[in-house]
């Protein structure tokens, strides 16, 4: 068998194992239960950052769109990333018309892996320059489960968010670029309210729209709006003392982003980035109950050691999103036992951690010519909170993924960075 051969048999049996157990759940890095491009192929080993200099495409076309005008000719990317948290949640007073006792337990939710699949295309013999480009990604992900304690009375929660979008962007100028991204999203839900629940699905749509500016020659500004998405899963829970099944609904929250980039350094080696991201929970359903609206600080390196080998670093700083001030009521839905009971239903989203450190390595040419390789690995420092007066939860996290890149027709390019 051929080097090329046993190339395309590996990248096969990876897509097709990512594909397969794409349905699981993570919460381990999410700002709120939002994944931003923190699992994307080269934005992970910088914490995501990718607003304005994004190293691979598909965190463009989750991010900012105009950015793809950045990448020349084909690219194809195969990718995915694992992530597991560590939940524990102590309970320390009883919630009667929830059946829940006190107990302390650690979350039995399972590691998950969410893919990162897409290709992006240059399209010539248009008036003005312009790439199209397709990604299929995780975009969301929460919950937890605590049913092997009793006590809980089988609280259990998922959520996981998939998106399909294809994404345009147009060069006006050699500086200035606009594009935009259509979401098409599939969402898996059970929970978060005791009772009877099922897993349902639903479908949302959501526009994303960015701007790209290059500033001189080694630096670019970068900028996105993204509307909200809202899922309704229908018929998803029978609470108690009801008969009547209700819906649930969830969803992604409208969000602005603005970036800055600099390759000046090093004589162009060194890449240094910052975004600042605001997550408007308020609009989000469900959520704008128990989260508040969200600042993220993304600050992102990347260091050309050799021509072939990229080294990363990123550091994100996200404010504690969660609230402590609603009242008994989750979006429509009124939580049976009142303030007590919807803290307690709010712990199985509560990702409360304000610091992330991520890092990584991008390889060019690894088997062969226009296959490149990204890897990342990051880890969510330890934080906890308590939710009321008898709730409360400590959470953790890590993760670590990989992707690979084909690019085809690709013009060469001086600092050695794929698709310039």
């Amino acid at each position: 068998m051929t080097d090329r051969s046993c190339v395309r048999l590996v990248a096969v049996v990876l897509g097709l194992w990512w594909i397969a157990t794409a349905a699981a759940v993570a919460r381990a890095q999410t700002y709120g239960i939002d994944f931003r491009n923190t699992l994307m192929p080269a934005s992970g080993g910088m914490a995501g950052t990718s607003v304005a200099a994004p190293q691979d495409f598909i965190s463009a076309i989750n991010a900012n769109p105009a950015g793809l005008t950045q990448f020349d000719g084909t690219h194809f990317t195969l990718g995915g990333a694992f992530a597991e948290a560590t939940a524990n949640l102590t309970q320390s007073a009883p919630l009667p018309l929830l059946g829940v006792t006190p107990f302390s337990a650690k979350s039995s939710t399972p590691g998950a892996i969410v893919p990162a699949i897409g290709v992006a295309q240059e399209v010539t013999g248009l008036p003005l320059p312009t790439t199209v480009g397709i990604a299929v990604f995780g975009a969301a992900g929460g919950g937890a489960d605590y049913v092997q304690e009793p006590a809980s009375n089988g609280t259990s929660a998922y959520l996981l968010l998939l998106e399909f979008a294809p994404s345009v962007a147009v060069e006006l100028t050699d500086r200035l670029s606009i594009g935009a991204t259509m979401f098409i999203g599939d969402g898996y839900a059970s929970g978060p309210f005791l009772g009877t629940s099922a897993m349902t699905n639903a479908y949302a749509l959501r526009g994303g729209f960015g701007l790209n500016y290059q500033l001189g020659d080694a630096t670019r500004l970068g900028a996105y709006y993204q509307t909200n998405q809202d899922f309704r899963f229908e018929n998803q829970v029978v609470l108690f003392q009801q008969r009547r099944p209700l819906d649930v609904d969830m969803g992604l929250p409208q969000q602005v982003g603005l970036g800055i980039s600099n390759e000046s350094l090093l004589d162009g080696r060194l890449l240094l980035a910052a975004d600042a991201l605001y997550l408007d929970w308020r609009s989000a359903a469900l959520f704008k109950s128990i989260y508040v609206g969200q600042w993220v600080m993304q600050l992102g390196s990347q260091y050309r050691a050799t021509d072939r080998l990229a080294l990363r670093l990123g550091y994100a700083y996200a404010q504690n999103p969660l609230n402590d001030s609603f009242g008994s009521s989750i979006g429509p839905i009124q939580v049976p036992g009142g303030i007590p009971s919807a803290r307690y239903v709010q712990s199985q989203f509560a990702i409360m951690n304000e610091h992330r450190m991520a890092g990584g390595i991008g390889i060019r040419d690894l088997f062969m010519r226009g296959l490149d390789l990204d890897a990342f690995a990051g880890g969510m420092f330890p934080a906890s909170q308590m939710l009321g007066t008898s709730t409360s939860v400590n959470l953790a996290s890590y993760w670590l993924g990989l992707g690979f890149t084909w690019h085809f027709h690709q013009k060469p390019s001086p600092t050695g960075r794929a698709g310039s």
